[in-house]
């Protein structure tokens, strides 16, 4: 499949090469840096092909991983691949790759490389289960001696739960899950509603006792469907673009839509997905731009939150624009504290705690220094940034957790909503 995989610095010198198949040699390499990272193409086009031979890469920083093939690959996958082995290598260097992180550590890069490719085949991309076998400075001593643990190590790379390790044992057992979205809005200035969509992750910390099977099951519109007559007054929810952890059970959740899988030890991100229909807009936002005389203007701006009063947004900030001769300006409101920044340009409003459905207005006098008057100020968006606890903008519930093991102990099971401001824009 991938027949040499390559760390390629932003002059075009080859840090680390690692050959899989021997029908692509270093000189094809050589020719790819030369014309490629050359004329900065790379960024451009990530799939390149010379000479009947495919380059594969991604840019991290100012380092590019290269993955070489000349057969019909599955390109996503590979593309997936390099992400992935990013990641793994960002572990052992506390979240950076960089060159000096790859030329002080190459041995340890190139005993990655031998792990997470077999001939060419992508094996074992678990960062926490990689730790534990190969590490900076060799396996330690009570490791190499302990057989005992040699072999729960090899049962866990080779056995069908490869993400969690056997004999696992916690006096208190504790599931933890949280739902966190992100919301991205654009509404125009008449206000319309131009794009909105949620990018929402589904984050899980376990620490279960033995081998638990568990289950989660959502307000997903395809199964309410289903249980249309059972669960009428349940509203279903159309999710896009899932992906999911590797423990999931996909044949189980393409069949009842029921999210089936063995947790690993410790937290990992079990889902993440992407709903573009029905969102639940949290803030009603409404601008007022109006010029008193020529060097004095008035925004007067009103927030509204539209979810329940029992719920409460907090470390709301609003970055309402400015032009750029503005001197000073005098904001008054009756929640939160609003300031004139120059270094934004704007005036920050910074509420600690919104109730839901509640509205609050800020009022600003701003002052204008003298400029030309054939200057048009283009205003740019407001921007919004909020977390909101125990909310979700797509409205995804989670109707059941269920966790199963053959000893039957007690679990102590968590459930947390979030919800973020993202892109979340209005245009004035």
């Amino acid at each position: 499949m991938i027949s040499s995989l390559s760390f390629i610095n932003q002059k075009g010198e080859i840090l680390i090469y690692r050959v899989y198949k021997d029908d692509i040699s270093r000189n094809e390499i050589t020719q790819f840096c030369a014309k490629m990272i050359a004329t900065k193409e790379n960024k451009e086009f990530p799939i390149i092909n010379i000479d009947q031979t495919s380059f594969i890469h991604i840019s991290i920083k100012d380092i590019i991983i290269l993955a070489t093939t000349k057969t019909d690959v599955n390109v996503a996958m590979v593309l997936e691949f390099l992400y992935q082995l990013s990641k793994i290598c960002k572990s052992y260097f506390q979240g950076n790759l960089d060159e000096n992180c790859i030329k002080k550590s190459f041995v340890l890069i190139y005993e990655i490389l031998d792990e997470v490719l077999d001939y060419g085949i992508p094996q074992i991309a678990d960062p926490n289960l990689l730790q534990k076998f190969i590490q900076e400075g060799g396996v330690q001593q009570e490791t190499t001696i302990n057989i005992e643990k040699l072999r729960q190590l090899t049962f866990t790379l080779t056995g069908v739960v490869s993400w969690r390790p056997i004999g696992l044992y916690y006096e208190k057992n504790e599931l933890y899950l949280d739902i966190i979205e992100s919301v991205n809005l654009l509404i125009s200035a008449k206000d319309t509603v131009l794009r909105a969509e949620v990018v929402g992750s589904i984050e899980l910390k376990s620490k279960l006792t033995g081998m638990p099977e568990c289950q989660i099951g959502m307000n997903d519109k395809l199964l309410m469907g289903k249980q249309q007559k059972q669960t009428k007054q349940t509203i279903g929810i159309s999710i896009d673009d899932m992906k999911f952890h590797p423990c999931v059970r996909l044949p189980k959740f393409d069949k009842d839509r029921t999210i089936t899988f063995i947790p690993p030890d410790g937290h990992c991100q079990l889902i993440s997905y992407r709903i573009s229909e029905n969102i639940n807009i949290p803030f009603k936002v409404n601008v007022f731009y109006s010029e008193i005389i020529d060097n004095k203007l008035e925004i007067r701006l009103k927030i509204k939150s539209i979810y329940d009063n029992n719920i409460y947004g907090t470390n709301v900030l609003v970055k309402v624009p400015v032009p750029k001769n503005t001197v000073n300006a005098i904001t008054a409101t009756a929640l939160g504290k609003a300031r004139y920044e120059v270094e934004e340009q704007s005036v920050i409003w910074r509420i600690k705690k919104f109730q839901g459905d509640f509205e609050t207005s800020l009022r600003c006098e701003i002052n204008l220094g003298t400029t030309n008057k054939d200057q048009v100020w283009s205003k740019p968006p407001l921007k919004m940034e909020f977390q909101i606890p125990m909310f979700t903008a797509s409205g995804l519930r989670v109707r059941f957790l269920k966790v199963m093991e053959k000893a039957g102990y007690k679990t102590n099971k968590w459930i947390r909503y979030l919800t973020k401001g993202g892109e979340y824009l209005h245009r004035l």
